[in-house]
């Protein structure tokens, strides 16, 4: 007899490996069928211009350097560099960078053994500097990042970072090729938000009544927030068209609603809040349970209202940080160009962010006591289906 997570079970290794397989097979066939629907039938926006190939800078062949003033200053470079990847791979090719204090393209010059990105103009037919190539010291951190999870975690650390990329893959192979070819995007939103809740709950926690309250709980969480940005998208007569990328992607002539595209970004955005909220939730519940022997609903919604409510405080300045941090820059270039208050917080830019923390806020309010609610019945039901208890060791 051992507690496991939700429950009181003899030990069954055989079922729990099953239950696992299975999961991760479900995973793969949502995400390999959903990739299929969302490019099916329907063509993704055509790239135009040129190829974008990494290569290594090896020598420098010319610098000519152009002072227009005190503050001006253009400089032309040419140098050779070695294609390390594409159909051009190994092949010596010469480009050109141009940076410029005027443009404010002033990048750092190319020098010989930098790692860099080359475009090729097929209309030019130059190799041109495009930028340098970072993503490899990335790699590095994250590399040792998943080392450590896995070493901390143990199988759950591993089963943490499969959820993670059963994550990724859903938003970039399913998610935005939907959008992208045309499909709804509230549809798609949901579908995904929903895959990602179930896959990782089910992954990490297994299925046990820990897993299903939490996820029931954060699913509630996220519809709530979904239901607040719909209403709130009708009452403030939102464009969409937020910044420059908003703008660009009406530009892609795929019929895209950009209204959609807020909504979407809110609701994922908030999910993940929601998500550690219910998770924790449950498990300190499920906790405090086993510690405490407390095996009455009333008992057990009590504890989880009062851990939800410290959980609320610290997770309130997660939503509203983590916005702010995202956007620091485009809040500093407004208030530098604004005298008004009244102005500044009517852009409908700075109304789409305080949209996202609040539709997140009020997810957070509705998964606390769902998820609280749903452990107590769960959990105090299951201790009077076994009311066994576990022998004192002393």
């Amino acid at each position: 007899m051992r507690v496991r997570e939700g429950f009181i079970v003899e030990r069954n290794a055989g079922a729990d490996s099953s239950l696992y397989k299975w999961v991760l097979i479900l995973s793969v066939a949502f995400l390999v069928i959903g990739n299929r629907v969302a490019t099916d039938g329907a063509a993704l926006p055509t790239r135009f211009g040129g190829t974008v190939y990494s290569a290594i800078a090896t020598e420098i062949v010319n610098r000519i350097e152009n002072n227009h003033d005190s503050w001006e200053t253009d400089v032309f470079t040419t140098f050779r560099a070695r294609i390390r990847g594409g159909e051009l791979r190994g092949t010596e090719v010469t480009a050109e960078q141009l940076t410029s204090t005027r443009w404010l393209l002033a990048v750092r010059e190319v020098e010989v053994g930098d790692r860099v990105l080359l475009f090729y103009d097929q209309f030019s037919g130059h190799h041109r500097f495009h930028d340098y190539i970072r993503i490899n010291y990335v790699i590095y951190l994250g590399a040792l990042f998943l080392v450590l999870v896995v070493l901390f975690g143990k199988r759950k650390g591993l089963n943490s970072l499969i959820a993670l990329g059963f994550t990724c893959m859903a938003v970039f192979s399913v998610f935005v090729p939907a959008i992208l070819s045309g499909r709804n995007i509230y549809a798609t939103t949901i579908i995904t938000c929903a895959f990602v809740i179930i896959s990782t709950l089910l992954t990490v926690v297994g299925l046990n009544k820990k897993a299903l309250s939490s996820m029931l709980g954060c699913m509630g969480g996220v519809l709530l927030a979904g239901i607040i940005m719909l209403v709130m998208d009708r009452f403030l007569n939102l464009t969409g068209l937020i910044d420059d990328d908003t703008r660009y992607l009406r530009m892609l002539g795929n019929n895209i609603n950009i209204n959609a595209i807020i909504f979407a970004s809110v609701t994922i955005g908030a999910m993940g809040a929601i998500m550690d909220v219910a998770m924790s939730i449950a498990s300190s519940l499920w906790e405090v349970r086993i510690a405490r022997g407390a095996s009455n609903f009333h008992g057990l919604f009590t504890a989880g209202i009062n851990i939800g409510k410290d959980i609320l405080g610290t997770m309130l300045n997660t939503l509203i940080l983590a916005y702010i941090g995202s956007s620091l820059s485009t809040i500093l270039l407004i208030i530098a160009h604004t005298n008004s208050y009244v102005e500044l917080f009517n852009r409908e830019m700075v109304i789409v962010e305080l949209l996202r923390a609040l539709t997140g806020s009020f997810g957070m309010f509705l998964a606390i006591p769902l998820t609280a609610a749903l452990c107590g019945f769960l959990y105090s039901k299951s201790m009077r289906q076994q009311p066994q208890k576990i022998p004192n060791p002393r």
